[in-house]
């Protein structure tokens, strides 16, 4: 029997069996017309939080994609809940996070195809996954210091539906706060966490690495890096690309 977590009102939960995952599985469902706004699908392992959303923004494609910070803040607001305070989360952009300076989880979006830029696209999905505890065949802690697990941070009675229900409790407010105030407080709430905000940093961008002083984020959600007298902004669109998941026609 499956262990179903309550989701708030207007999310409708749906339970995707492994070795589905929930990001892909919730794309072709909104690509196909079977699933709509407030559907959310959830991966049914336990050793991992595989979670996505679909979406109907009544904003332009550029706009839209603010959805992947409000998802980022949304799980960082969502483990800083349950978790001891020692646990830092911390985001990488575009949309990785971290615990502790070790590759915890990612979000990710997608959205329907459309040639108007100005147009709400006609579905979105935003999903994160978060490795809970680690797998069978891991190794040790401390082995691979690039990535952890909740469990490896001290986060080791937090479970997959504790974790479900918070974070679809935190993304319905901020959904709702980005509804009514804007992006601003989403990107405050972002950059307050953001690994290497005001530092200089090295970012893997369109198939070359970038240098510069992380100033920020614009309003399309582009990285703002000043590499000595050039300010650069290196695109949302063009990160997000390789994890753009294939789509039903």
């Amino acid at each position: 029997m499956i262990d179903v977590p309550n989701f708030p009102p207007l999310l409708t939960g749906h339970a995707v069996a492994p070795p589905a995952d929930a990001f892909s599985h919730a794309c072709r469902r909104a690509a196909s017309g079977v699933a709509g706004a407030g559907d959310i699908f959830w991966g049914q392992s336990h050793a991992d939080l595989d979670v996505a959303i679909v979406l109907e923004p009544e904003v332009g494609v550029a706009q839209a994609r603010e959805m992947l910070f409000v998802a980022m803040v949304a799980l960082g607001d969502c483990i800083g809940a349950l978790g001891p305070p020692e646990v830092g989360i911390f985001y990488r952009w575009p949309g990785m996070i971290l615990a502790n300076g070790a590759e915890v989880g990612q979000a990710r979006l997608a959205m329907a195809d459309s040639d108007d830029g100005e147009a709400p696209p006609q579905w979105l999905v935003v999903g994160v996954t978060l490795a809970i505890r680690p797998a069978r065949d891991a190794p040790d802690p401390g082995v691979d210091i690039e990535r952890t697990t909740l469990w490896d941070e001290g986060c080791g009675d937090l479970g997959r539906n504790a974790l479900l229900e918070s974070y679809s409790r935190h993304l319905k407010t901020w959904v709702h706060k980005w509804e009514t105030e804007g992006v601003r407080s989403v990107r405050e709430a972002w950059l307050a966490r953001a690994e290497g905000h005001g530092e200089t940093v090295t970012i893997a961008y369109d198939g070359a690495t970038k240098t510069g002083t992380f100033l920020g984020i614009d309003e399309a959600g582009g990285l703002i890096l000043k590499a000595g007298e050039t300010t650069l902004i290196l695109d949302l669109s063009k990160a997000l690309a390789a994890d753009d998941p294939p789509r039903e026609r």
